[in-house]
């Protein structure tokens, strides 16, 4: 259309401007001076309707095709992105995507310090001040493409190095396969990040009953409000070193187990809830040549005192179960667990250990405690510190019992209450500081002649991680 109007002023302009003999010979000079007058407004005109029909082409052009939507514009435009081009993004530290593949390199930094208060006959010195770099931890994750992935943790804890999170995955729809070292899916509690919890420490049955990572092969299937995990497991990667023979070098610990964990977790209004259920099994094998401990600090990591202990008990194995239920509303969360701890012992009877955990907590600041996967994470400041605000705040109240006298086995009981209040003034860093009392029945330390007695423990902590 525009080809036919510029043709057509053209042509007009063509007849105006042609010489015509006998026109020059009529007309007067003032005449002429009009009729050029007149010509050059009509070239103005011309000109302006060619800009505007030259807008309107370009205009139709950048307009996708009806039926092209965004994400086929997305798409074209990523491929025409090179391949080689690596984008860096930031989660606390530099994310590096090519493609498929990506490296993200992770770290933790912990500092702990505590005081614990006894009563004056107590002589153990875990009594007072005390404090340590509890962990120190590097490594990386990322993709490989193809589905395949891998995480890779060392840390620097009690003046020694071990292995953490060390492992390969894989990751197929709603399937994920870990092989390496790993969590065994044993609690709620044990499974929530040590730098999104509310307490500093998690509940005494995770610590006294052993959880910790082992090396094991597992598989994960997520769909909708439903998890399931489950997988086979030896021994943690430190416990497998060959340099020592006997029933303690790791060519001798062939032990194994297995672990399953199911998750429900539908949503119901404003309420996320969470209900779960795991179990668990372990034959110890040559293991059982050495006898099998169950003890607790007094809270404290910090402290390397035993306030409850099994004693050594020649064991061969071990079965143990429990049950999750939690939930969050807004700015409130509470939690809950219970976990049973059978010891095998041949021809001696097994005793059975119990220890749970009531929690309830509550963002003073508004914002709402992140859950997925099976788990609680952290809280993300909606107004941090250097932005205007203040970070994010949070209380939180725990009861914590743990009892491990059965049969003849006197371990003890005790009874926690615990209060902790969290700040978290930027992403990545969090304060915590806790009080705890701790009333103890059949303690492991005496207090003179006294074995049931109460604990004051006041604790902090200052932890980066990313």
């Amino acid at each position: 259309m525009s080809g036919k109007i510029s043709l057509r002023i053209g042509t007009a302009l063509a007849l105006a401007m042609a010489p015509c003999p006998l026109a020059a010979q009529t007309i007067s000079a003032s005449e002429a001076a009009e009729l050029r007058a007149q010509i050059a407004a009509l070239k103005t005109q011309v000109q302006q309707l060619e800009s505007r029909l030259d807008g309107v082409a370009a205009a139709r052009q950048e307009q996708p095709a009806p039926d092209q939507t965004a994400g086929q514009l997305a798409q074209a435009s990523a491929a025409e992105k090179p391949s080689s081009e690596t984008d860096i993004g930031w989660k606390g530290s530099p994310v590096f995507t090519r493609g498929a593949a990506s490296f993200k390199a992770k770290g933790r930094i912990q500092y702990d310090a505590g005081l614990v208060m006894t009563p004056g006959s107590v002589t153990d010195r875990a009594k007072g001040y005390s404090n340590e770099l509890r962990r120190l931890r590097l490594g990386g994750e990322g993709r490989l493409g193809g589905g395949f992935g891998y995480k890779l943790e060392v840390e620097l804890s009690d003046n020694s190095i071990d292995t953490v999170d060390t492992y390969i995955s894989y990751e197929h729809k709603k399937w994920l396969i870990m092989l390496g070292n790993q969590n065994q899916f044993q609690s709620l509690d044990e499974l929530i990040g040590d730098t999104t919890g509310t307490t500093m420490e998690r509940a005494a049955f995770t610590d006294a009953f052993g959880f910790e990572r082992r090396l094991g092969l597992s598989a994960q299937y997520r769909s909708g409000i439903v998890l399931a995990q489950a997988g086979i497991f030896s021994d943690s990667i430190d416990s497998l070193v060959n340099d020592a023979d006997g029933p303690d070098g790791g060519d001798e610990n062939n032990s194994y187990g297995i672990d399953g964990r199911l998750v429900l977790a539908p949503r119901w209004g404003d309420i996320q809830w969470h209900f779960g259920l795991s179990g668990h099994w372990r034959d110890f094998q040559r293991l059982s040549e050495n006898p099998r401990r169950y003890r607790q600090r007094p809270y404290l990591h910090t402290v390397n005192s035993r306030f409850l202990s099994s004693g050594d008990i020649p064991a061969t194995g071990e079965s143990h179960y429990g049950i999750e239920l939690a939930g969050t509303r807004g700015p409130l969360w509470w939690a809950g667990e219970a976990h049973w701890l059978t010891v095998k012992r041949p021809a001696l009877g097994d005793p059975t250990f119990f220890g749970g955990y009531g929690e309830v907590g509550y963002v003073l600041t508004g914002e709402t405690r992140s859950y997925g996967n099976g788990i609680f994470s952290g809280v993300k400041p909606a107004n941090p510190v250097g932005s205007g605000g203040l970070g994010a705040w949070q209380v939180g109240l725990r009861y914590d019992y743990l009892d491990m006298n059965d049969r003849d086995i006197v371990g003890g009981t005790q009874k926690a209450y615990i209060a902790a209040l969290v700040w978290t003034p930027i992403e990545y860093l969090r304060f915590n500081l806790n009080y705890a009392h701790i009333a103890y029945t059949d303690a492991a330390i005496l207090a003179g002649s006294r074995s049931n007695y109460g604990v004051d423990v006041l604790g902090w902590r200052a932890e980066l991680d990313f």
